[in-house]
């Protein structure tokens, strides 16, 4: 297959052509991230990247850029933006195109942000590199454009400093800067990764709002196809550096003509489908193979979604998904208790209902004192039974973390107790593990994986070295890895590769239950089925009851046997996990569930439009 033809685009020279990207090569040393690609982008116009990690996406957006210059990146082929030769320009002239004809918005705002200097300030700065004006008139326009990104009060919040806003606003923020000079195209590297579903909603219907107005073009690069569906008219779809699918959004999303295409749309869960639960049969139809009986990560591509040997299917659960086996069943009763054991749910290694592992009562826990404190848990209390999972979901804000960090004893609560196996105790406790959000800032760059592994069996006495030794490389071999990787640091795994070092460790203490706070939140879709499907093996193995808590309610739908949504520290609807998905209660819930993106051009068209009509209510 070849693509090289956008359908946007057209003929070379053409005066509407923004950018117009020919044979395209990007290598590091040995590796050549971009092979030959090409695409063109009409004025107005949005292309979405899409791809796996490590597809060559942000290498494409930096190129766009010349950002590879100076690096040692060997860039060819030809590269125009906005009438730009991107490779032949000099300083001065690339300097006048970034910022002032093609803006970039990061991925992570708080590392493009500086924290010492006021957002608007920083606005201001890049405002008058391009355009001679006063320090009067720049922070004019700095309040301007965060006023335009929907930052209320934006005279008084361009004073503030980054840390000072939450992950949305940094978001938006860094949106104005790019506005600020009106740019004819905006290339968005993606910006949605790590927000929750309202507010990716929020900045998804900002960027399309400001396409509508300013006829700017945007490069929207991602690997959630579901955001590439509500954002732009065509999509490229990127692997090992080339071009494996190209066209408008709706055809090859609708129908894809590629199978690793249909691969990386198999993987993607889906909201609006209901669970498989173990032992009911194969994975769906469109489902690709690739991975192997070990779950190991697929260098070819192959997308592993929840095909877990034994025809158990598991598609979203912990780390990089989360496991799909047992039952978490969440009381339904009014008083905001959850209780994770239903009778007709979830099931331990030989098939019967578990026993009660871990039980919060009424927990509350308050942050900050006198004027300043608030309460980020207020008054929750939940059960989980061996053999079973219970997805905690809301928006960044709402709890979340706060209750996981309490159920493993990471912190203490202000009121209320937590009980493990029927007993009350305070502080951490071995039976009880937390797989964190981001792997590589909970493992220590100076020490191998194989030392951090180790932590947990150092800790509860163990001192023969060898059986440290031998029983961590029986762990690595457990999650996928090999035992060779003891002596390997961090940076020399992929994403997922952490993630599952990560799950080594929290089985090292041969624990119960596992807290996963946000594992997936920054991985592609198939490396979260990965994991998935490794995380719902271990489950359905050693019996052990999950906890998973995230803001993507399609991942945790499809690894939930029953589902609590938390919104200001409490609970506002618990219930099934099928049954809260297909007929929810409480508003707050169904508000969650419009704000996830849908693979259908059309019906997130519609979804837009519907929250369009909420806003100005």
């Amino acid at each position: 297959m070849k693509t090289d033809e956008s359908p946007a685009g057209g003929p070379d020279g053409t005066d509407d052509t923004l950018v117009d990207v020919r044979d395209l090569v990007v290598g590091f040393g040995d590796l050549r991230a971009v092979d030959g690609l090409s695409f063109t982008l009409r004025k107005g116009g949005a292309l979405g990247l899409v791809g796996e990690s490590g597809s060559g996406k942000s290498t494409v957006a930096s190129a766009l850029l010349a950002l590879h210059r100076g690096t040692g990146a060997r860039v060819g082929g030809a590269v125009r933006v906005a009438g730009v030769d991107v490779q032949a320009a000099s300083d001065d002239e690339l300097r006048r195109l970034r910022g002032g004809k093609a803006a970039m918005v990061f991925q992570d705002p708080l590392s493009s942000l500086d924290p010492y200097y006021a957002v608007g300030d920083q606005i201001a700065e890049v405002y008058r590199v391009h355009v001679k004006t006063s320090r009067r008139a720049a922070r004019a326009r700095a309040v301007e454009v965060l006023d335009r990104v929907g930052i209320a009060d934006a005279a008084r919040r361009a004073r503030s400093r980054p840390h000072e806003f939450s992950g949305g606003m940094r978001q938006r923020a860094l949106i104005a800067m790019a506005l600020a000079c009106a740019p004819d195209l905006l290339i968005a590297d993606e910006p949605t990764t790590a927000l929750d579903v309202t507010v990716q909603a929020q900045i998804l219907d900002l960027l399309h709002t400001l396409r509508e107005e300013t006829g700017m073009g945007l490069l929207l690069v991602t690997h959630d196809v579901g955001v590439a569906a509500e954002s732009v008219d065509d999509v490229l779809v990127m692997r090992h550096g080339r071009a494996v699918e190209h066209g408008p959004v709706a055809a090859v999303l609708g129908a894809p003509r590629e199978a690793y295409t249909r691969e990386l749309l198999g993987a993607v869960p889906r909201v609006d489908a209901p669970r498989v639960r173990p032992g009911t049969g194969s994975a769906p139809a469109g489902v690709g193979g690739g991975g192997g009986a070990d779950g190991r990560e697929v260098s070819d591509g192959g997308v592993l979604v929840g095909g877990v040997p034994g025809g158990v299917v598991s598609v979203g659960g912990v780390p990089d998904g989360g496991a799909l086996v047992g039952g978490a069943s969440v009381g339904g009763a009014s008083d905001g208790v959850v209780s994770a054991g239903d009778s007709s749910g979830g099931a331990s290694r030989d098939g019967a209902v578990g026993e009660v592992v871990l039980e919060a009562v009424d927990l509350r826990r308050e942050f900050g004192r006198g004027k300043r404190r608030f309460t980020a848990v207020d008054g929750v209390s939940l059960t989980v039974r061996r053999g079973e999972t219970l997805g905690v979901v809301g928006e960044s804000g709402s709890g979340k973390t706060t209750l996981g960090r309490m159920l493993v004893g990471l912190l203490e609560p202000t009121a209320g107790s937590v009980r493990y196996e029927g007993r009350a105790q305070s502080g951490v406790r071995p039976t009880v593990q937390m797989v964190f959000q981001d792997p590589v800032s909970s493992l220590n760059p100076r020490r191998s994986v194989g030392e951090s592994i180790a932590d947990p069996l150092r800790a509860r006495g163990e001192r023969d070295e060898t059986r440290i030794r031998g029983r961590v490389r029986e762990l690595l071999e457990r999650v996928g890895l090999e035992a060779a990787h003891y002596d390997r640091y961090p940076h020399e795994f992929s994403g997922g590769q952490r993630q599952r070092v990560g799950i080594a460790r929290a089985l090292a203490a041969d624990p119960h239950v596992i807290v996963c706070d946000e594992p997936v939140s920054a991985l592609d879709v198939t490396t979260q089925a990965q994991v998935v499907a490794l995380l719902a093996e271990l489950q359905r193995e050693l019996g052990l009851a999950l906890v998973f808590v995230a803001h993507d309610l399609a991942v945790v739908r499809q690894v939930s046997d029953r589902v609590a949504v938390m919104r200001r520290g409490r609970i506002v609807e618990h219930g099934p996990a099928d049954e809260v998905y297909e007929s929810p209660q409480d508003p707050y819930t169904k508000q969650l569930l419009a704000a996830v993106p849908a693979l259908d051009p059309e019906v997130a068209a519609e979804r837009r439009r519907a929250r369009r009509q909420l806003a100005t209510v």
